[in-house]
């Protein structure tokens, strides 16, 4: 491990992820000596993977209001860092950085450029420009302590074969989901060790597993601008039973579903144990039109194509890989001509097209998962500056906290407010 430039610091920040390097270059702006600590030989690696690698930075919500909404109850913790750095204020920090930014459907907001590395480049040039002084290959085993009466206090930073020393302490550890980027979860046992309360983490945004075999011969299609619903066992979408709806897109998997319609409904998905299965995916494949207009759309087209085989006509309205298992599920030979086909097996088809039923058996863990749900309850940190309200030179920042969003930008907001916040605050140093 390479010899550090101080011995004394103002502020460490463990873990170099964005909420990490948005909270050290801040810290570092308003003139404290900062020290960023990573595991890593690199800095944003999970960074580097969002948005298939093209990084969706923020989502395009100017109304902190509806933003908060958006992420759900726990999203009010957000509301004095969003005042301070929003959606807008994220879009113009890459601005100045020459990183401009563009807004895609469902108000994603992306680099122009679609590269990830960019974004990195823009945050690396901001810690560089701060001088905030970087520690790569850094196994972190903990903190060191000292005791103010009744009141524990962090005094360093525990690795391998040394203690660093500093007045404060943002903790930007991250979550577990994406092992495979360094992600561990090991803040959780640090922030427990400090005396906060850890709610349970769970895998959220992440693929669902399906038991229903045929998935796998749909492997690959695509479903855009699709209704999905979760239900409760085998009862129709339309009863009370309906847990949680959305509209969005999807993906088949050779193991069941993902997409960001389904990742976000996974969120709810997660809450449940398995004794609240078995859980159900309707899918609505004609969201637009009810059961009554589609089926006399049906008869219409029925009169119009009536010598036709009815696999030729149905890829009109769904994916032709799904064509032939709908008519599987229904019982109606492929080949079977339209003008011949029973009101039954028309209205079967009506039924499939508006209620494709598939049977969640699990999902894919913190492997795929794309974020953590759970971590430090959000009621042991001041909403406004991140700190601790046990440990007072602790600050808790990204995903370390229970707090997460739905799919588009959200969770990135999460981690530039949190750690934009944090920074701040301890960038205070004659606090």
């Amino acid at each position: 491990m390479r010899k550090l430039k101080n011995q004394q610091y103002d502020v460490i920040v463990i873990g170099g992820g964005p909420a990490g390097m948005m909270a050290a270059g801040r810290a570092a702006e308003l003139g404290a000596r900062v020290l960023l600590v990573e595991k890593n030989e690199s800095l944003g690696n999970k960074l580097l993977m969002t948005g298939g690698g093209r990084c969706n930075v923020t989502q395009a919500e100017f109304d902190d209001k509806k933003l908060v909404a958006e992420i759900g109850k726990k999203g009010k913790f957000l509301f004095s860092s969003l005042s301070l750095f929003g959606p807008q204020e994220m879009m113009d920090f890459l601005a100045e950085r020459k990183v401009p930014t563009k807004i895609e459907k469902g108000g994603k907001v992306f680099p122009v450029s679609d590269k990830a590395a960019d974004v990195l480049r823009a945050l690396k040039n901001y810690l560089q420009k701060n001088g905030v002084e970087i520690l790569f290959g850094a196994t972190v085993l903990g903190f060191e302590f000292s005791e103010d009466g009744n009141q524990k206090r962090i005094t360093g930073v525990r690795l391998k074969n040394k203690i660093i020393h500093a007045k404060k302490f943002i903790l930007a550890s991250g979550g577990k989901s994406y092992p495979a980027t360094g992600a561990t979860g090991d803040g959780y046992s640090w922030a427990r060790d400090c005396g906060h309360k850890i709610i349970t983490p769970m895998p959220t945004l992440v693929p669902l597993k399906i038991q229903e075999k045929w998935v796998k011969e749909a492997q690959g299609v695509s479903l855009e601008n699709v209704k999905i619903s979760l239900v409760r066992g085998k009862l129709p979408v339309e009863t009370r039973h309906c847990l949680v709806s959305t509209m969005g897109d999807a993906i088949f998997t050779h193991f069941g579903l993902s997409g960001p319609a389904v990742l976000n409904l996974s969120r709810k998905i997660t809450e449940f144990t398995p004794e609240n299965m078995p859980l159900s995916i309707s899918i609505d494949l004609k969201p637009e039109i009810d059961r009554k207009a589609l089926d006399i759309f049906l008869q219409k087209d029925f009169i119009k194509f009536a010598n036709k085989d009815i696999l030729n006509y149905l890829p009109e309205l769904c994916p032709p890989k799904l064509a032939k298992i709908i008519l599987r599920l229904a019982d109606i030979l492929p080949a079977k001509k339209i003008n011949i086909v029973t009101k039954l097996e028309r209205a079967c088809i009506v039924s499939l097209l508006k209620d494709l039923r598939l049977t969640v058996i699990g999902h894919t863990g913190f492997e795929q998962a794309m974020m953590t749900r759970g971590g430090v309850d959000l009621k042991e940190v001041e909403p406004k500056t991140l700190r601790s309200k046990i440990v007072p030179n602790l600050y808790l920042v990204g995903e370390v906290l229970d707090l997460d969003g739905p799919t588009g930008g959200y969770n990135l907001q999460i981690a530039w407010s949190t750690g934009h916040a944090a920074g701040t605050a301890c960038g205070k140093i004659k606090e």
